[in-house]
């Protein structure tokens, strides 16, 4: 076990675990932030995307001991009231089915509009490509970003 002091959100956050623990577990289980989900654990689906320093990363495969100073932002600190673009969007074009993949996808999303605020379809394409719907939104989910960038 290592103390390792993390930046998530926003604030400094303490957690005492093993430096081999996932940062999907570290975040799930020890800092109670939820939003981030399980899905494969493999990092080939995306529902644990979170980001570092502003890049979507993989949080299933990332051990906490690999974060050091970088920022970690999750789905509960893409923005405060829920009124991320990306978030707003997601709710205009009802992308929403299931919902269990949709955290990932909007953080996935979010990475790509804040290094390319205006992105084509394939650049879309690449971006997304990994984060898997099982319900298969994925027009809706293109859509989407396409509305999120125009605002």
């Amino acid at each position: 076990m290592a103390v390792f002091s993390l930046n998530i959100n926003g604030k400094k956050r303490e957690v005492d675990v093993d430096p081999a623990t996932p940062m999907l577990w570290v975040l799930r289980d020890h800092l109670d932030l939820v939003g981030t989900k399980y899905g494969c654990g493999i990092a080939q689906c995306g529902a644990c995307t979170i980001h570092m320093n502003g890049t979507a990363v993989r949080s299933c495969t990332m051990p906490v001991s690999a974060v050091g100073d970088r920022e970690v932002t999750t789905i509960e600190g893409l923005s405060q009231k829920g009124d991320h673009p990306v978030q707003k969007a997601w709710l205009e074009h009802d992308v929403p089915q299931c919902g269990y993949c949709q955290a990932g996808q909007i953080m996935s999303a979010a990475a790509l509009l804040d290094s390319n605020p205006n992105p084509g379809d394939a650049e879309i394409d690449a971006a997304m490509n990994g984060n898997l719907c099982r319900c298969g939104t994925y027009t809706r989910i293109k859509a989407a970003i396409k509305t999120a960038a125009s605002s």
